[in-house]
């Protein structure tokens, strides 16, 4: 018996990274996911090794910052898939380099807001009634060691975002506790994406891979499956020591 059979999984920024990763061992678990990015051609290539190993699963793109995109997305699975089960909030990312706090650009702030936390709140909003209805429920969010710990090298608003989704995971557990739906966090220390290479020397890039080796997507998967049926309001560093709280 695998440990996500007949579970529907959302995965929201899943076309690479961790996204792609926890889509596909989710997928190997039993889940039917829906794979949900911008790039359809990366979106389509996790489809593909999904189907590939047996796996079964759909893609949706929209605007997770816009709540109408996300309730079409959300019909569009539930139409196909089924209800969802599990939501794994995981788009978002560093929307603005890191810098002195009098150089961040009311732009930059507000894009790595909206991209991360509005988009983690306004997933949650979308799914959440109809698991409540159910009482059942499995919601996974994402954050940062960026949001547990302050650095000097951090981009303030992506820290700052991330720091408000952990609050939000454990406001929601209490809150929603009684219906039988768990909400943890899971906070990685920096990962190696496309989107942080850029900023990061090849050097820090070997480093980050040597250094933090604990696997987030199996993280994702021991939260969403029954091993973790006691755990609820829980950010997991997932950080190779990095950070202890």
């Amino acid at each position: 018996m695998k440990r996500l059979d007949g579970k529907v999984a959302w995965v929201t920024g899943s076309s690479r990274g961790i996204g792609a990763a926890i889509a596909r061992l989710f997928a190997q678990e039993g889940a039917k996911v829906a794979v949900h990015g911008r790039d359809t051609k990366a979106l389509s290539a996790v489809q593909q090794e999904i189907e590939s190993e047996g796996g079964k699963a759909i893609q949706v793109t929209g605007d997770v910052t816009r709540f109408a995109d996300i309730e079409a997305m959300h019909c569009r699975i539930e139409a196909e898939l089924g209800p969802i089960g599990i939501l794994v909030a995981n788009a978002g990312g560093s929307l603005s380099p890191p810098g002195p706090l009098e150089e961040i650009t009311e732009e930059g702030w507000r894009a790595s807001i909206e991209g991360n936390l509005t988009a983690t709140f306004l997933t949650i909003k979308s799914v959440l009634p109809g698991m409540k209805e159910r009482k059942t429920g499995r919601i996974i969010t994402i954050s940062s060691s960026a949001g547990r710990r302050p650095h000097p090298r951090s981009p303030i608003p992506y820290a700052a975002a991330k720091a408000g989704i952990q609050i939000l995971t454990q406001d929601l557990a209490a809150q929603v506790g009684p219906f039988g739906i768990r909400v943890n966090c899971i906070a990685p220390e920096t990962i190696l994406t496309e989107r942080n290479a850029q900023w990061i020397s090849e050097e820090q890039q070997r480093a980050l891979v040597d250094a933090h080796p604990i696997d987030v997507a199996r993280a994702a998967l021991f939260l969403a499956s029954e091993d973790a049926g006691w755990i609820t309001g829980v950010v997991l560093d997932v950080t190779g020591g990095a950070v202890m709280v």
